[in-house]
Order: C-alpha cells, then structure tokens, then sequence
C-alpha cells in the first residue's frame, strides 16, 4: 500500500486523478497522522475528520475530478479565514463561536480546485505576534518542540512541517507566513498587493495584510498561489541572469542578525552566482523611522480588529497593542509613511531585480505562554527575532520565504527573497533553480 503522507499536492493530485488513489484514502491517511502526533505539535484547533471524509467522498464523485489541480489533497486553514460551518476564533475567547456561513474567497477558490480541508490551525490572539500560544493551544516547531512555530500562521506551517497536511493555507501582515515558514524549513510567498482577494479581519490591516501558500517545495507554492490568484502564477521559462542585492544587515536600528542567519544568506548568494546571477553587496537605504513606522502599523491593525470585541476577553499584551494602536489610526489611515518608504525603496529596485536578505535575525522562541507574559516582553522578543519581514508589507511589494542551512539543533534556518511589484513568478522561478541546486528536507523527522 502506497503511503500518501510525506507526497507533494502535485503528487498526490496527479494520482488522484489517475484514480491510483482516492480522495478519502490521501485524507484519511493524514487524518491518521493528525491524531497521532498533533498532540505533540498544537497545529489545530479543529480537526474537521468526519466532515472532511465527506466531503472527500463527494469530490470523488465530481464529474470534473480528472481535471482539478489539487484533486483530494489535504488542506489546513488558519483560524481568520472562514470555513462554511466552522467557528472563526482568530486565537481569541473575545470572538464568538458561531459557524461561518460561507467560505472565505480564498478558502472557496482552493475547495474548487479540489482541496479537502481537515482543520483549522492554531493562531496567538487576533493573529497579532510571531509566536502561537494561547487559550486556543500552542503550536510547536516540529523540528524542535521546544520552540515556537512561530505566528501568526504558526499553526499552519507546524501542520505541513509536521507532514499533518502537503500545504495550508496562511496570512501575512507583518511577516506571518515568512516567519513560521523559516522556522519550520517550508516555502511560502507573501504576494504583492492586490494579486490574490485578501479580506483577512476589519480591513487587512491597511492593506498590509496578504492571504499566500504554506507549502514543503516551491512546485506546491506555486501551484497553491495560481489556484489563490484565480490566475497561472508563472515565471520565465529562461529567466536569464538577474540582478541580485544581497543584505545581511537589519532594517532596525539595534538589531543583530545572528550568524546562522547571516552565513544562510551568504551561502545562498553563492548558489546564486553559481547559477549565474549578478550578485553583489548591497544595502537597502532603510530610513531610521522604519522601527516606528513598523510599529504604528503593527499596533493599529489590531486596534482596528478588536474595536468590536469585549476588551475584557483578550489577553492583557492584546489590549496594551490595541490601546497603542488607537493612538496612531489617523496617522497610519493617510498612508504617506507607507508611500515615502515605497519611493525611497524604488531606486534599489530599479537596479537590482531581487533582494536576498536572512528570514529571521535569530533562531524563535521557545515555546511558552507568551499570551501571559507583558506586551513590552513580547514587543522585544517579536521584533528581535523578526526584523526582517515588515518592510514588504509596507511596501505591498512580493516577498516570499525559502528553507536554506540549519542550525546546530539541525531545525532549519532560510532566506527571504524581494521583488518588485508584479515579479512574483521570477522570485518563484529564482527559489526553484535554488530548490534544485540545494534541496532541503521536505518535512521534521518525527517518526
């Protein structure tokens, strides 16, 4: 018997619809290994089993299975995206717990294309912090259990890296998909502004905020991305030698990028040259205010979210972030902090095609209830760990995040890979030729 845990989508798609094997037996087969070892990691906090069985054994019977792109593979969705019948609790008791009555767009767009979704993954509060802990569960590296997934699609990167699901579905606002996505050794891509339906909370936290894919190789994003986009997401078939910079500095004044991190990047650059790309030493002019700018986007995204609920329902680090918030909405909803970044970057990247920078400055968290502990220690702890990301959501330009070196616990460490508007196929394309001259481990050796 074939075992269809630890197979690609494009894997188990294909043999879906060549009937070598059916929607209920690839679903059940990673139901199976959700019981068994969620317990251990925290990815779900629903786990749809019968409903999925169903629905699997529905598809089954659709006439047009021998057509559908992500034919029966099994899909995870982060807890701020609706799935029709189950409850949206955005890491939170202060939001209610009432079915949703419709599919999130990108939710529908991705069942459409024959997707099963088996649960819904675990999220810190309002998906504020890059740590997921909370009254919902902790979501664990499966790479080392002792630390973070990281957040806030924790949940969904630990469910792929754990080989629970091939690929799940994730947001990303300051950093959420790239930040799990290096901790646990997946690929993911932060689209650009406007390329896939975001609809994510009380306004995408100022059009910050992308919808992308959680995948184990870059074949799997890509597919998962065109499916989101309604659109092929694809790059030159001979992208040709493109213009690489190459930084391992912070964007943040006073914080260090560590090592693993810095020689992860320099590595990768050579890996690049060798592939035959112009690559040199380069630095963005990040602007000093960048820290504060982060910072008043950050707190008054989530200060928009929780206007609604019950503040005496969320944890104490979410009302303090709210609170702060509230004092820079004016500033943050006229955007010219946004626009100046974008026009002091515009010259770099008239030069360069492609910016390749280290994912993370330092290896995640450990593990722990940071929901308890006092916002100042989670400010510290998120922004010395991931300074790395928030510049490209301010931009709303493509980012996307690729598994390269580890660290001496042998847990992954990554690059991250920026490109202009409208280049999300040529970052793609860049991360498969990298993909191909040094692959990674698909998924954290738990068995």
């Amino acid at each position: 018997m074939t075992n269809w845990v630890g197979r690609t989508a494009v894997e188990i798609a294909a043999a879906v619809r060549a009937k070598e094997v059916t929607p209920r037996e690839a679903v059940a087969e990673h139901l199976a290994r959700i019981e068994r070892l969620d317990g251990r990691i925290g990815a779900f906090r629903v786990v749809r089993a019968a409903a999925a069985l169903a629905e699997a054994d529905e598809l089954a019977a659709r006439a047009d299975l021998a057509e559908l792109p992500l034919a029966g593979v099994p899909l995870a969705v982060k807890d701020n995206l609706g799935v029709r019948g189950e409850s949206n609790r955005v890491g939170s008791a202060a939001t209610p717990d009432v079915p949703a009555g419709a599919d999130h767009v990108t939710v529908a767009r991705l069942r459409a294309a024959g997707a099963v979704v088996v649960g819904l993954t675990n999220v810190p509060e309002l998906c504020v912090f890059g740590t997921t802990e909370g009254v919902h569960g902790t979501a664990r590296n499966p790479w080392d259990t002792s630390r973070t997934a990281g957040g806030s699609s924790g949940g969904s990167a630990a469910a792929v890296a754990a080989g629970m699901t091939p690929i799940a579905l994730g947001n990303d606002g300051m950093g959420s998909l790239r930040i799990p996505a290096a901790n646990c050794g997946l690929v993911t891509i932060k689209p650009g502004h406007g390329v896939v339906p975001a609809g994510i909370g009380e306004g995408d936290w100022f059009g910050m905020s992308e919808n992308g894919p959680l995948a184990t190789t870059v074949e799997d994003a890509r597919l998962m991305l065109s499916v989101l986009a309604g659109a092929e997401v694809a790059g030159p078939a001979e992208p040709g030698a493109l213009r690489v910079a190459v930084s391992v500095r912070s964007p943040l004044a006073g914080v260090v990028v560590t090592r693993p991190y810095t020689d992860a990047a320099r590595e990768a650059a050579g890996v690049l040259v060798r592939a035959g790309h112009h690559v040199e030493r380069a630095e963005p002019p990040y602007p000093l205010s960048l820290g504060v700018t982060s910072l008043a986007h950050w707190t008054a995204g989530t200060a928009v979210d929780a206007q609604s609920l019950d503040a005496r329902l969320l944890t104490r680090r979410t009302r303090v972030h709210a609170a702060v918030g509230r004092r820079f909405l004016n500033g943050v909803r006229g955007g010219s902090a946004r626009e100046e970044l974008r026009r002091r970057l515009e010259p770099f990247f008239a030069r360069y095609d492609v910016l390749l920078t280290p994912a993370l400055a330092r290896r995640s968290p450990k593990a722990a209830p940071w929901h308890e502990r006092g916002w100042l220690r989670n400010i510290a702890v998120n922004t010395n760990y991931s300074p790395l990301t928030p510049p490209w959501n301010l931009t709303g330009w493509p980012a996307m995040t690729v598994p390269f070196g580890t660290l001496p616990s042998g847990a992954p460490t990554a690059v991250q890979l920026v490109g202009r508007p409208g280049t999300e196929g040529e970052l793609l394309r860049l991360a498969e030729q990298m993909e191909t001259l040094r692959p990674w481990r698909r998924t954290a050796p738990l068995d």
